[in-house]
């Protein structure tokens, strides 16, 4: 008897250690950065901080945007600089962006080199013909805030991590006498012809390298500052400039090639040259800046002096950790890594764009110091209005207002009195359609961030009646967009008609009686683009009449943008109430939607399309691309909220894998991973702008989000699962609720949400017209 309490004794404690141990793994640890580096993620797999402008991350090929003109389509594979299928690395860079469908940065290119000086980075056909090296994802690592590779032909090893502002290398080199390291000021994602304007470097000393290069991309004029520490002092160094200047002054007097300290060119390549002999790695730290050297030097000094790379890793790992710390969650492995792993994606963009000093370069070009606010850039508001900003605006609201802010001194600063359509590196990028940085701004006020309310109104009214809109005072005219001045007419009309509504709600929750007024008509165009005849969105003429022989299935030419009339016809988030009677009412409504969901789109409609492939659709609903996001939510404005629940976890199971093609389309500077987030709590932001988050369904038995202001927010649905994934039954704080939403109040004031889940759906449950989520009209 006693040999066996022992046993048992002995087996409780193993189990105890193992559940210990289970219980000791951290959030950051469930990370996985290559989900989504193959296919249509566009992701990267490098280091980088939390909202931090350096994202030290490798490159794999070196694709021209286009030549001579000429777009080169493969390019479009390389929006991160990163494919996972690439066999070779051309070298590792400090900027990138986080899964977009169009690219620039790649700043600052650091490639370590043995034997033979080769300064180009050659082909992937042969690699050594430059300096490119074959790898093996057998010796990549990579985690929250660090990345690790071995290349394979000079067998260096290659180690990455970051501070906000700085990017810390560590390479450690074979048994060879002289190391050597490339740094490229010519290299760049979406490279070509003439995209660097300018360089420079400066050999300050033997070990601080200072300069600065000024490319001209998708970011019109970007300034990319650099102040490098070495740990070894160079031994010798030089560089060659790949585009020759037809004129050089008197600088031909000297031998500027080799071992002089001043160097500058459009195509620079340099190389530095250490003594290896101690077998010591290398520890390169490069601080960027927008600013100066000088901003760069601050920057450097204030966040990584004194660090070795192993104390600059940890420290890293430890801000992801707190950050990661707003969710805890229970599921399997797979469920866990997906849930942060998303969170992750979430943090890295918009990204910190100013020095620790407080300056900034503006979009007026200008240095300017952000007194009262964090200044930041990457706004892909087209993306990131739906999910990412109200996420932010939920779980790290300070963040979000120094957000808003930012977007409000851009439109302060800039000529055409604008807020951000696609802010990069202080410019304007102009990418998308819309003016829905007005729906950040109005999402942030309605839910009680401390802005100034006036200046944020002027800032969304001067926006909204920009006339460099596309056809934006013919829209205020005529009610629409007219598709004979406009190609994408009607997308634009129902982009147009929700923004102005946000600027609407906005208005009315600050009490601005008078600019309410002003954009209440206008948030009901959306109505003018809609044909009855063929019960499709479809764009119009300035005479009033619709295009005749309109393809809803078709992307190109038919008055959309990056959607079709079958997923744009849906665009009235504003107004759901009015968009049902449009269809023919409730029961023609869900059968549309139905439609959509259990359609055979044909290959033809997608198949030339780049963010599109057939992972990405679940009949003709295209997850993929952002239009759709909202649509399995609408069935909460009918008598059949239920069909929410079953479409949901078809789409998560379906469209987020934990694995390197994980994403079914471009993670969109966090879009495509908010939306996963926030229907993993079961609500979703249909309608930004408004206060409320429409239920769909939890996809875990347990979630917890743990907000700033020390309240939880706490999602319990015990017994959840793909066979059960309905709702019969929701409480909040132990008591019965039958709405189909929640209140921002309800959630930032804490809340326990017990869902009662079942194999068959509650069809009665959310019937009530007092139940229903927003609409403009009844």
């Amino acid at each position: 008897m006693k040999k066996k309490v022992l046993l048992l004794s002995a087996i409780t404690m193993m189990a105890m250690c193992a559940l210990a141990q289970a219980q000791q793994r951290t959030r950051s640890s469930y990370v996985n950065p290559m989900i989504g580096t193959a296919g249509m993620g566009h992701t990267f797999p490098g280091a980088c901080s939390p909202f931090g402008i350096v994202q030290l991350s490798p490159e794999t090929d070196t694709i021209p945007q286009n030549v001579d003109g000429k777009y080169q389509t493969e390019v479009y594979s390389y929006c991160a600089g990163y494919q996972y299928d690439d066999p070779t690395s051309v070298g590792f860079s400090h900027t990138h962006l986080s899964g977009t469908g169009h690219s620039d940065l790649g700043d600052i290119l650091i490639m370590p080199q043995t034997g033979k000086l080769q300064l180009n980075p050659g082909t992937a056909k042969d690699p050594d013909s430059g300096y490119r090296s074959r790898y093996s994802h057998e010796t990549e690592k990579a985690s929250v805030g660090y990345y690790e590779v071995t290349l394979a032909d000079n067998n260096v090893r290659a180690q990455f991590t970051t501070t906000p502002r700085v990017g810390v290398h560590k390479y450690t080199f074979p048994d060879v006498s002289e190391a050597r390291l490339i740094i490229d000021l010519m290299h760049g994602i979406y490279n070509y012809d003439g995209k660097v304007l300018w360089s420079t470097l400066r050999v300050e000393n033997d070990t601080l390298l200072t300069g600065y290069r000024i490319t001209n991309g998708w970011s019109r004029a970007n300034y990319t500052y650099f102040a490098i520490s070495l740990s070894k002092p160079i031994k010798t160094y030089g560089y060659r400039d790949m585009k020759q200047l037809k004129y050089r002054g008197f600088w031909r007097k000297f031998d500027i090639y080799n071992n002089f300290p001043e160097i500058a060119g459009q195509g620079v390549v340099t190389y530095f040259n250490f003594d290896n002999t101690d077998r010591k790695p290398i520890t390169v730290k490069v601080a960027l800046s927008a600013v100066s050297t000088e901003g760069a030097l601050k920057n450097l000094k204030a966040e990584a002096e004194g660090l070795t790379f192993e104390q600059a890793r940890a420290k890293n790992e430890a801000l992801w950790e707190k950050e990661l710390a707003c969710i805890d969650v229970e599921g399997s492995e797979d469920q866990k890594a997906m849930i942060y792993t998303s969170l992750y994606h979430t943090l890295i963009n918009p990204s910190i764009y100013m020095d620790v000093d407080r300056k900034y370069r503006g979009v007026d070009g200008n240095i300017h110091e952000a007194k009262d606010f964090d200044n930041y850039t990457i706004f892909s508001v087209w993306d990131t209005y739906r999910a990412e900003h109200p996420f932010l605006q939920l779980v790290k609201p300070k963040h979000n207002l120094n957000m808003v802010k930012s977007m409000i001194a851009h439109q302060q600063q800039n000529r055409l009195h604008m807020l951000p359509v696609w802010s990069l590196m202080g410019n304007e990028g102009w990418c998308m359609t819309g003016y829905h940085a007005v729906t950040v701004v109005a999402d942030a006020l309605v839910k009680g961030a401390a802005l100034n309310a006036d200046e944020a109104l002027r800032a969304m009214d001067e926006t909204a009646n920009c006339s460099y809109f596309p056809s934006v005072d013919k829209y205020k005219e005529l009610g629409y967009a007219p598709y004979d001045k406009d190609k994408t007419a009607a997308s634009n009309t129902l982009e147009y008609s929700y923004d102005d509504w946000t600027i609407y709600a906005a208005a009315l929750k600050m009490g601005r009686k008078d600019i309410a007024d002003k954009y209440a008509k206008r948030a009901l165009f959306y109505r003018n683009t809609f044909d009855k005849k063929i019960g499709f969105a479809s764009p119009r003429y300035a005479n009033g009449e619709f295009k005749k022989d309109l393809d809803p299935y078709q992307t190109y030419d038919e008055g959309f943008i990056e959607g079709n009339s079958w997923n744009f016809s849906f665009q009235a988030p504003q107004d759901v109430n009015g968009l049902m009677k449009l269809y023919g009412g409730d029961k023609a409504f869900q059968k549309r939607i139905d439609e959509l969901f259990q359609m055979h789109l044909p290959e033809k409609y997608y198949v030339d399309n780049e963010d599109i492939t057939e992972e990405g659709l679940v009949g003709g609903y295209v997850h993929g691309n952002e239009p759709s996001h909202h649509i399995p939510y609408l069935y909460a404005w009918t008598s059949a909220p239920w069909k929410s629940q079953e479409r949901l976890r078809t789409i998560m199971d379906q469209m987020y894998k934990n694995n390197i093609r994980g994403l079914s389309g471009n993670d969109d500077c966090g879009q495509m991973s908010a939306w996963y987030l926030f229907s993993a709590m079961g609500f979703y932001p249909v309608c930004p702008g408004s206060d409320q988050y429409v239920i769909g369904a939890p996809f875990l038995p347990y979630m917890q989000i743990n907000l700033p202001n020390g309240k939880t927010v706490t999602i319990k649905a015990p017994g959840v699962s793909d066979r059960n994934r309905y709702i019969r039954n929701v409480r909040i704080n132990g008591r019965p609720y039958t709405k189909l939403y929640f209140t921002h109040d309800q959630l930032v004031n804490g809340a326990t949400i017990e869902f009662d889940m079942t194999s068959k759906p509650n069809k009665s449950r959310g019937l009530k017209a007092t139940d229903k989520p927003y609409s403009m009209t009844k």
